[in-house]
């Protein structure tokens, strides 16, 4: 069968490579085509888009390039009718995806199946009337969301967590901290990780008060920033230059973690992952104008909190400083609580297993790609 791909960015070039991988198992004479990135193309199939020609984040960068993302979008619907494939699969991304999802429900009449559902139940949830003209099978990949969009009346499957297979696969599983110190050259003490964000303005915004937060803590940990994929290295220089004790490590942010004693961390996968990987955390988020923020969080989005661990436990089981929450002393606080208060520390990390409990084990794209498949063999015969 011929599946057509679109995944719009970084993460969605990785989990959609690892669901082709898994359609593989399936369908030995799969023929993939798609907008995506370096692993989608060495899976194999064609690639014919790269998602460095379409990721614009932000109101500024999306206005700017309206013409690209006009163009992006005429040419992948010309492309997907000329390739007609058994079915499309779209990756999160969805002001672009859901544009797609109309055209190919409406023109062309093929299948559409969404894998990793945009985050609809914070803001915007007008589209899930989208999602029900125009995609087949949503496959989530948070358990809340089920619940969420039944109370909208559509169904969609819990497939499980892809953070978790990465988790379970990863590189260097087995390590001591000896050999994780001694391959990087660094001492033996224990390590404060400091996880900034993925993008220039979120370290930017996060890693000073961070790095100023940690001060003092050097004498007795070693303090490691895990640096983000694509930024260069002089960029980091820029902020640890004044606290010569921090150092930077990049491509080994799992490693890091799973030798780290404690991490601040920005929303977003990234806390996720250091709750999986059973270390405790504080959640720091700068924003502009706090006050602002904070209000149009508690007035106008639709979820109690930001960090992925506390909305799938339902409940703060981790502190999330963030907007006007966001300040030195905070952080200093919690870093305090996390690292020496046994029972607060026990509290979290007991916390952290009931939220493994909640996602599942691995097979995410497993679970999907049978799915996907399933239906496209059942529309075959039809």
């Amino acid at each position: 069968m011929k599946y057509y791909l679109i995944a719009g960015e970084a993460s969605g070039d990785l989990h959609a490579s690892n669901l082709m991988q898994s359609l593989w198992k399936h369908d030995k004479e799969a023929d993939f085509r798609f907008f995506g990135g370096d692993l989608m193309q060495s899976v194999g199939g064609t690639l014919v888009r790269h998602y460095r020609d379409m990721a614009f984040m932000g109101i500024v960068p999306v206005v700017l390039n309206a013409r690209t993302i006009l163009r992006n979008l005429a040419f992948c619907k010309k492309d997907i009718a000329a390739y007609h494939p058994d079915a499309v699969i779209l990756v999160d991304y969805p002001g672009f995806n859901l544009k797609i999802a109309k055209y190919v429900k409406t023109k062309l009449n093929i299948p559409v199946y969404y894998y990793i559902s945009p985050k609809v139940w914070a803001w915007k949830k007008y589209r899930v009337k989208s999602f029900k003209k125009y995609v087949d099978e949503m496959l989530s990949i948070l358990p809340f969301e089920v619940d969420f969009f039944r109370e909208h009346q559509y169904k969609v499957h819990y497939v499980g967590n892809p953070t978790v297979d990465a988790i379970v696969q990863r590189d260097h599983k087995e390590e001591t901290f000896s050999q994780f110190v001694e391959a990087n050259d660094l001492d033996n003490k224990p390590v404060i990780a400091l996880l900034a964000g993925s993008r220039k303005q979120e370290i930017t915004n996060n890693l000073p008060s961070m790095l100023e937060a940690v001060k003092g803590y050097s004498d007795g940990y070693q303090l490691i920033v895990a640096g983000a994929p694509g930024i260069d290295p002089a960029f980091y220089g820029n902020f640890i230059s004044s606290f010569p004790p921090a150092k930077v490590l990049f491509n080994q942010t799992y490693r890091i973690l799973a030798q780290s004693d404690a991490a601040l961390v920005t929303s977003g996968t990234a806390t996720l992952e250091t709750a999986l990987l059973n270390v405790p955390q504080v959640v720091c988020y700068k924003t502009p104008m706090p006050k602002t923020t904070y209000w149009v969080f508690k007035n106008i989005l639709h979820t109690p909190y930001i960090s992925l661990v506390n909305l799938i436990c339902n409940r703060e089981v981790v502190k999330e400083l963030f907007a006007r929450f966001f300040t030195i002393d905070n952080i200093r606080k919690e870093l305090k609580q996390i690292l020496h208060v046994q029972s607060y520390r026990q509290n979290m990390l007991s916390n952290y297993e009931e939220m493994r409990q909640i996602l599942g084990g691995p097979g995410a794209s497993d679970r999907a790609a049978t799915i996907i498949y399933a239906k496209c063999m059942k529309n075959s015969h039809l």
